[in-house]
């Protein structure tokens, strides 16, 4: 089973960047809960018709059902009650057994005096889901990977508006006698580049140690791709859409060293948006000897020292930050860079954890909608 990954990359080639040398996992003082859970409500991936949801939603209006009180209160309720599945929740005081709808519902009518039944909640949310994700795949353009196709398309890249592309140092300059201009190399303006630096290979994955009595000892890990973006890149595929910053602000952090204040430092055609499907169809995630790493290669035409920041963050808070040096390697007339078999810190393993064991896509859905990553190079 695919499910939809939260995860927003920036690139930032040419002012910091990544490593062999690592810095521990660190939590900025007053970080979020590291549960790995929460978030809002529902974004479900099946979007349903535009004018059955305005339909509903005008005929909600005219009844006064969603007025502004009410809706007030239904978003606070949103917050105070997260997904709890089939679950019933009992409340102390009542003794009594209540799902999340009737939580709301309930929420509802001591705040406004207004009854509200489940049905009720439970047709708001969903067209207000519906609504929402139709308007982020609206802004975005986002083109989601469907099962079948192959890796290495499973990202959806995107650079921020900015200046033009420019070729690699001794790429796309006038061939000397001729006034004819070279082509630029294929990758440039279908990949995650820069004229300094570009993203090769990344992957992210969980390793499980063969059975003994099945496999010799010198037998390699069992490996599982949660995301794979790479792959060779020709002039047959798109030019990257652009993105307004504005639109993904408040998914990362606003303090110092924050999007917002990296993309207006600049060079801005050095950003880059990706949004891909996570593959968590596996089930070892539990294995007490399962390895969680990452893996990303880099090469560029000048011979430099990259350092690479990784934010991990929830509801635009950073949660945790690791920093990775990385010198390069001569190879086949370019300078390459690999970052090997990173550990991912303690919170993602969590997070991946508790993502697999949600008992609804949509849940995820609502967690991965407030989950980004933010790495500098």
């Amino acid at each position: 089973m695919m499910h939809p990954a939260g995860y927003y990359a920036n690139l930032a080639s040419g002012a910091l960047a990544a490593g062999t040398i690592a810095s521990p996992w660190s939590t900025p003082a007053g970080a979020p809960d590291t549960n790995g859970s929460g978030g809002a409500d529902a974004k479900h991936l099946d979007v349903g018709d535009a004018s059955d949801d305005e339909k509903d939603l005008s005929a909600a209006d005219a009844e006064g059902v969603w007025s502004p009180d009410i809706e007030q209160s239904f978003q606070e309720a949103l917050a105070i009650y997260p997904p709890c599945g089939r679950r019933k929740i009992i409340l102390s005081d009542e003794g009594k057994m209540y799902g999340r709808n009737e939580l709301i519902a309930r929420y509802i009518k001591l705040r406004t005096g207004k009854t509200r039944t489940r049905k009720q909640v439970s047709s708001h949310i969903q067209v207000l889901a519906r609504r929402k994700l139709r308007e982020i795949q609206a802004k975005l353009k986002v083109q989601f990977w469907q099962p079948g196709l192959q890796a290495g398309t499973s990202q959806d890249v995107k650079p921020f508006p900015g200046a033009g592309y420019k070729g690699v140092g001794g790429v796309g300059g006038v061939v000397p006698g001729s006034t004819d201009v070279a082509p630029p190399p294929p990758w440039e303006g279908r990949a995650i580049a820069t004229h300094k630096l570009r993203l090769v290979e990344f992957s992210a994955f969980v390793e499980h140690p063969r059975d003994p009595d099945t496999y010799p000892p010198s037998a390699a890990p069992a490996q599982h791709l949660f995301v794979h973006i790479g792959g060779t890149v020709t002039y047959a595929d798109p030019l990257l859409e652009s993105v307004d910053v504005q639109q993904i602000n408040d998914k990362f952090p606003e303090k110092k060293g924050g999007l917002k204040e990296l993309y207006e430092k600049g060079p801005r055609n050095a950003f880059f948006l990706v949004k891909f499907w996570a593959d968590l169809n596996t089930n070892n995630l539990d294995d007490p000897g399962a390895f969680y790493g990452v893996t990303s290669v880099y090469e560029s035409n000048e011979n430099m020292t990259i350092t690479c920041s990784t934010k991990v963050c929830s509801f635009g808070k950073q949660v945790v930050e690791k920093v990775e040096t990385e010198y390069a390697r001569f190879e086949s007339g370019r300078f390459v860079y690999r970052i090997h078999r990173s550990p991912m810190c303690e919170y993602m393993v969590n997070f991946i954890h508790k993502l697999k064991h949600l008992p609804e896509k949509y849940m995820m859905n609502s967690v991965l909608e407030n989950f980004t990553i933010l790495q500098v190079r």
